[in-house]
């Protein structure tokens, strides 16, 4: 009877383990993380007797397990990874998309509403009121970029900030799971074949918390403790021991962070922005890198670039006092960082070959190289020093590295920031054309110069007023004639008979200055036409026009293929960018959502509590429970039988 009553026992003790642990699934039915936990029940050894064979001693519980499959998990950490990643990315680049977007306010009709003044200058070149328009219109275009800007860098100083919080919470969490890994190491001591359950659920919620800020691989060591790493193998977090990572200063951008790890010897050892794939960090890092830093360069570049040119063809004007044109805007020079002795200019002249990207100049010990940051072209290495470069519109010279040492160059970073217009007197703008040319009333021909453009007023001036000499274009025997050192081209030659309809000329003096025209009609032999200084004061829209014209001429060039954009195409072209990105990365998450629900629900079809499917175990562990206890019954009952025989 004692061996009836011991398997009663047996089963008593492991319907009552059912009960706790189907108990235990249920409570935390809603607990993140949890995995269904399940009864292993064995079969205690049997005895032999002789001659009859084996009998049964009853059960016992082998083990509690949890419902795992790795393979499933890892599905779900990939696709929770890279949701992250998106999220991140979205959120930030929805920022810009809304700012840029905005066709009512912001930099585009400023712009056209600046080019307005302009052109009403054109039409009214004495109207003090026009000019003083014009001056108007052009503080708010630059108010409107300098805003835009200053929103851009409001972003940039979260964006750091939300690095740097992203950062600690990595540094949390690796803290914990060392923590975790110790007392696992601790409750399994009889070995892995008794698993910790609950707290092994507890790790893997850390690191699936985890692999959502940064992409994880892990490596479970034999006593149970994860080994987690980061990277291309930084490792993290290693048994009981966690590492940590730093936001630092860029060592070449001050308003960048990069990230490092902190060595055992407290050494920072910085790693680069593409070893951090997916997960938070990385949509932030790279919204920096491929969404943020562009724009900004590229919004500084639509300013540079339109500013600089505004400039050149307002310096070949008059203005009403008679002097030449001066800059009619502030343009910054470009950063370098450390600056040094930097020298870097841009050429006004290719102002169109600017690129919007940043350059890393590195003296690798002997040559100094220049690297577009944008697309990883390498110019040629010099090995003069200073560095001399004349590439993508940029003079740089004066810059000398020690051995190893870099410089970051960024031609338009800060331009959005530091213009300005430079003139506030209405009578500075520079409306007119400092050549004019009359014809005296003895030519007996119908011929006439036209569309008189200045190229370069290097030798018109003493002072700031035109003051060169009258210069007589002599018309005979079908070639035009000017005084000694002056030059026309293409050529002298004019054919009544085939350029009546127009021929251009550009005229250059000895003393450097030049000026394209056009003659037309049929002059005849003895006809002259003078060039000489315009009059102040006089109601001259030439250069106006000229200014004007800006706005639908083609200034930035695209990888050295000519003129393809005007400043607003290339604004249109930045809004279009960041627009059809952010589209992109919202039907990325769209689809890494859907991925993530198969992924979840694949696993959560072995490893979610299924509240139903437990309650059948509880009335099974229940009924198991009470049977059990009815074989005890029996037993006792069998054994007080017995007892009353005997006496």
């Amino acid at each position: 009877m004692a061996g009836l009553l011991n398997i009663g026992l047996t089963g008593l003790n492991a319907a009552q383990g059912g009960l706790v642990t189907t108990g235990h699934n249920i409570s935390n039915a809603g607990t993140d993380g949890y995995h269904r936990q399940v009864v292993k029940q064995g079969t205690n050894d049997p005895y032999f007797v002789g001659g009859v064979g084996f009998f049964g001693r009853g059960t016992h519980i082998s083990a509690v397990t949890r419902s795992y499959d790795q393979f499933l998990e890892g599905q779900v950490l990939t696709s929770a990874n890279r949701l992250s990643q998106y999220n991140a990315y979205n959120a930030q680049i929805s920022q810009i998309d809304n700012l840029l977007a905005d066709a009512t306010s912001g930099v585009s009709p400023a712009m056209q509403q600046f080019f307005a003044g302009v052109q009403e200058v054109a039409a009214n070149p004495t109207s003090i009121a026009a000019r003083q328009s014009m001056i108007s219109n052009a503080q708010g275009m630059v108010a409107s970029f300098t805003t835009t800007n200053a929103r851009l860098t409001e972003i940039r100083q979260s964006l750091e900030g939300d690095i740097g919080a992203t950062v600690e919470q990595i540094n949390s969490y690796a803290k914990s799971i060392a923590e975790v890994n110790q007392r696992i190491l601790v409750a399994q001591v009889a070995g892995p074949g008794v698993p910790a359950n609950d707290l092994l659920d507890q790790r893997d919620q850390l690191i699936a918390e985890l692999n959502e800020l940064v992409k994880v691989s892990t490596v479970e060591e034999k006593d149970g403790s994860l080994n987690v790493f980061i990277g291309s193998g930084q490792s993290l977090v290693q048994g009981s021991t966690a590492s940590r990572l730093t936001t630092t200063q860029d060592p070449r951008d001050p308003t960048r962070s990069s990230i490092a790890l902190i060595a055992p010897n407290n050494k920072e050892i910085i790693l680069p922005d593409r070893l951090m794939t997916g997960g938070q960090l990385a949509g932030l890092l790279t919204f920096r890198n491929e969404a943020l830093d562009p724009v900004q360069n590229q919004l500084g570049l639509v300013a540079l670039g339109l500013m600089t040119t505004f400039n050149t063809q307002h310096k070949l004007g008059q203005d009403l006092d008679g002097a030449l044109g001066q800059n009619f805007f502030t343009v910054p020079s470009p950063f370098v960082s450390p600056t040094g002795s930097a020298a870097v200019a841009i050429d006004p002249a290719k102002i169109g070959q600017l690129t919007g990207s940043d350059y890393q100049l590195i003296n690798d010990g002997g040559n100094y190289s220049l690297t577009r940051v944008s697309d990883g072209k390498i110019f040629p290495p010099t090995t003069v020093a200073p560095a001399t470069f004349d590439v993508d519109g940029l003079q740089i010279s004066g810059i000398t590295l020690a051995a190893g040492d870099t410089a970051l160059i960024q031609p338009t970073r800060y331009a959005a920031r530091d213009i300005a217009v430079a003139i506030t007197d209405t009578r500075k703008v520079a409306a007119g054309n400092p050549v004019s040319v009359t014809a005296p009333l003895s030519n007996s021909g119908n011929g006439r110069v036209e569309n008189i453009v200045t190229l370069d007023t290097t030798g018109m001036v003493t002072g700031t007023v035109p003051d060169f000499a009258n210069i007589s274009l002599a018309y005979s025997s079908g070639a035009f004639t000017l005084p000694a050192g002056y030059t026309l081209s293409p050529d002298a030659n004019f054919n009544p008979a085939t350029d009546s309809v127009g021929k251009n000329f550009t005229l250059t003096s000895p003393a450097g200055f030049s000026f394209s025209f056009k003659v037309a009609g049929t002059p005849v032999d003895g006809d002259q036409f003078t060039f000489a200084p315009t009059q102040k004061g006089v109601a001259d829209n030439r250069n106006a026009a000229l200014l004007g014209a800006l706005q639908t001429t083609k200034i930035f060039s695209d990888s050295g293929n000519g003129p393809t954009a005007t400043a607003s195409g290339l604004y249109a072209q930045i809004v279009s960018s960041v627009g059809n990105k952010t589209h992109e990365v919202q039907v990325a998450i769209t689809s890494q959502e859907a991925l993530l629900a198969q992924a979840q629900d694949a696993r959560d079809s072995l490893s979610a509590v299924n509240l139903d499917e437990e309650a059948a175990n509880l009335l099974r562990y229940q009924q198991a429970y009470q049977a059990s206890a009815r074989v005890m019954t029996v037993a006792q009952t069998l054994f007080d039988e017995m007892l009353s025989i005997a006496r």
